[in-house]
This record gives C-alpha cells, structure tokens and sequence, in this order.
C-alpha cells in the first residue's frame, strides 16, 4: 500500500483492541472504540477503510454494529472477530454483509493477511448493495435467465438450497457443499459464484482426489523454475489464478495429511509461497469445497485435520439426494432430454407417461449425473419420437429400487418383468402409498390426468 489505510478496531476489551492496534500500527492507521456507540460516532466524522469488530459486547452487538455500518456504507468491509465458532452467528454474520469471520485466538500474520485480501478487494470487486435487495426468490429467478445458473428443481429441498445460495453469495466465508456422488455441488458452486459480486471474476476449479500429493501442490500453489525435476518453468497456482474470484476444491476429503496443512495455513492468512519460492503472494479469493465423504467422521478417526475442517465448514450447504426431491425428477429429465437433443442432434419430441412414471419412481443411486446420462443414451438409440419403457436400461427397467420390501407380496414371483400392464399396476400402487392415497398427488407423480388414473383404477381393480 503506498498510502496506510485507516482500520476501526472494535473491542469491549480494552487490551485486545490496544494490542491489535499496536501490532497493526506499522501497516495501517489505527482508530478504536470499546463499543458500538463509539464506533460509530468515529466512523462518521472520520474516513474509514476497513472495520474489525467483535461479536459479543455489552450494548450493542457486533452484528448489530455491522448492520448499522452498512446502511452508512455498503461498501466498507467489516471483518467479524469471535472467540465462538457458532454456525448461526456466522450464518448471520455473513447475511449481514460481513467480509470475513475470524476465531479468536489468531496470530497477527494471520489476520494481517485477511486485512490486505480486505483492502485489496475494494478495488477489484463492486460490493455495492441494492437499495432495496430482493427477496431470495426474486434474486434467483432474476438470476437464472441472465447468468444460466444451471440449478434445475422447484422442490421445497432445492428452494432451501437456494435461498441459503443467495444469503451466503455476497460474503467470502468458505463453503463446505456437501452431499452424495452426482447431486450437482459443482452447479452449485457456479451458482454461488454467478450471484456473488465476484461474478466478473475468475472461477477456478479442481478436482483433488486426481492428483498424488506433490501433482496437488503445486497445482494450488503454483512453483517456480527448477523446484523439482521437470519444473522447466515458473508456473501460477490455481489459489493465484482465482485471485478476486472463487476457487471450487472437488472432494477436498481425498487432500493428504501435508496438504491439508498447507491449505489450512492459506486459509489462515490468505497467502502462500509457490513451491521452491520464498515470495509471500497474497490472494484474495473466496474458496468453496465439496465432498460426499463424513468429514466429521474423518475428524475423529484422524485423518482429516479438526482446524482445517472448522476453517472450511464456516457455511455448510448439504444437497439433498434425487429421491429425496423427486418432485424435481420430471424437470430434469426434460432438461436433460432436451441438451442430449440438443447435442447428438437428434429429433426425439419427449418421454410416455408410462416411461416417466417409471423414471419418476426409480431411487438414482447416481443422483443427477446418472439422470443425465440415463436420458442421453435412451435419446441416442431411440429411433422414436417418444421414448418408452422399452427404450429403459435393464438397470432402471427392473432395479431393485422400483419395488421396497412392502410391495414384494403385491408382485408375484413367477410375473413377466416385461409386462408393461402389470408393471404399470405397481407404478400405480406405489405413487398411491407414496401419495397417502391422494389421487390427484398420485396422478401427477406418475405423469397422468386424474381421469387416466382413475381408468386405470378400474382396469387393474385396484380400490
């Protein structure tokens, strides 16, 4: 910085806000107030770069203090300190418009860091908030058309999902997305990305459990010439590639014992060095991570470290699996129907209702990646304007899935798998109990008019 910058520290503390004014002092103009009164009568008769606050004062809270702030000015960052990592006062902290949220005890290198990646966002990122900023579902279908967010799912699941995606999207607290194997964390890191003021910045990924530990390294941290054999050139990282974007780190439960204490230190200070290099690089970037694995299972068994864990898992986004919103299932296959077309240039017109009923009922071990492909290798070897039951994999067609244990006494042994009458009776059967016996519920789960479910009925004598 050719200039210092001033930082308000605000602290019921008194020796804590006169230590970290002394210990920032070489670096920063300092200003400081013991509560939130205080702070802002200063932040306004004085200029103010960057706030560091902490949570629980007497009088007014530290959150509180944020809020005031950014009605004043929405475009000051304000670092949240705590001696209390507690998800909700995070979550709030970070709906409040909160740049980052740091535990105490933490080493002054540490947050010196999180000050210059502060300080330097004001001039790479418009934070600028609406006047009035619009409801989450208002954002979200504002957002889906302009930035192809790529979300697919009106499910209750997926609204909580999103509206937690646009509370968190303007903050720069890391993001653990957990949930199963193909159930898009990927889509919604983009997602993330796409609503958050870094939008117009670089996002970067990579994908963690395809790299041995070194390969892994140096594709975080980058490395100079001659750091290893091979190195025949300096070459950037993907955290200083990312650098006033996002980086997305897919299954982050693969990482090694010794990266994950390199990624701690980063997340610790936002800096690095590149591998052979003894420069200091400072990067401001917003990470976001993935895993379908139990990192708290991980935790305890040893092999994943607990403060890595907490410094990645400030915000947790779990996605539902596909049989948990199937609600959501006709959409996608028609989304995905229609990109296969799209992409084979092909000219199938749509599903049965007899094929998407059973498509409907069928558990997706594979979630949306098994949908997505299931649906373009029926739109491939189909010859057909629709696709049909018999253009169903044999997976899908008789998987074990289609039947519980409940129903095994409503099937006979000796039937004919093949028998489309016989199988759409137990389709019927199942939406039914699914339904609790609400017909119209029933009708629209297996794609059908109620009149057509109510044919059927009658056919299959079913009461």
């Amino acid at each position: 910085m050719s200039e210092k910058q001033t930082i308000l520290i605000v602290d019921d503390e008194i020796n804590t806000c006169q230590g970290l004014a002394r210990g920032l002092k070489y670096e920063w103009n300092t200003e400081t107030a013991s509560n939130g009164n205080e702070a802002l009568k200063i932040f306004g008769k004085k200029t103010i770069d960057l706030v560091l606050t902490d949570v629980k004062m007497p009088g007014m809270s530290g959150i509180e203090l944020l809020k005031k702030l950014k009605e004043i000015n929405a475009q000051v960052p304000v670092i949240v300190m705590s001696a209390y990592n507690e998800t909700e006062t995070v979550v709030e902290a970070v709906k409040a418009g909160a740049y980052d949220f740091i535990t105490k005890p933490f080493r002054l290198d540490d947050l010196e860091g999180v000050l210059k990646t502060a300080s330097k966002s004001m001039t790479s990122l418009q934070l600028i908030r609406p006047a009035s900023a619009p409801t989450p579902k208002e954002a979200i279908a504002a957002l889906r058309p302009a930035q192809n967010l790529g979300v697919i799912g009106s499910s209750n699941a997926m609204e909580k999902v999103m509206r937690t995606v646009m509370q968190v999207a303007a903050a720069r607290s890391s993001i653990l997305i957990t949930g199963e194997s193909g159930t898009g964390k990927e889509v919604i890191a983009k997602a993330i990305h796409a609503a958050s003021p870094r939008v117009n910045r670089p996002f970067i990924t990579l994908h963690c459990a395809s790299l041995n530990a070194n390969l892994l390294e140096s594709e975080l941290f980058g490395h100079e010439k001659g750091a290893f054999t091979g190195a025949n050139d300096r070459r950037i990282g993907r955290f200083e590639a990312a650098d006033g974007g996002t980086l997305f780190l897919d299954e982050i439960g693969e990482i090694d014992a010794s990266t994950q204490v390199k990624l701690l230190r980063v997340l610790e200070s936002r800096s690095f060095e590149r591998v052979g290099g003894h420069e200091t690089i400072y990067s401001d970037v917003r990470l976001l991570a993935a895993t379908n694995r139990d990192l708290r299972k991980m935790v305890k068994e040893g092999t994943f470290r607990e403060d890595l864990y907490y410094r990645l898992d400030v915000i947790n986004l779990h996605l539902p699996p596909l049989r948990d919103r199937r609600e959501d299932i006709p959409a996608l296959l028609q989304h995905c129907l229609l990109a296969a077309v799209a992409d084979n240039g092909l000219e199938v017109k749509g599903f049965t209702a007899d094929c998407m009923a059973r498509l409907c009922i069928y558990d997706w071990p594979g979630n949306v990646r098994e949908l997505r492909n299931v649906v373009e290798r029926m739109a491939v070897l189909t010859q057909q304007d629709y696709l049909d039951l018999p253009h169903l994999p044999d997976h899908v067609l008789l998987g074990d899935s289609l039947v519980t244990e409940d129903e095994s006494t409503e099937k006979e042994d000796t039937e004919n798998p093949f028998d489309v009458a016989e199988n759409e009776k137990v389709l019927i059967l199942k939406a039914l109990k699914e339904s609790g016996n609400n017909k119209t519920e029933a009708a629209e789960r297996l794609g059908m008019s109620r009149r057509t479910l109510h044919r059927r009925l009658k056919e299959y004598g079913i009461t």
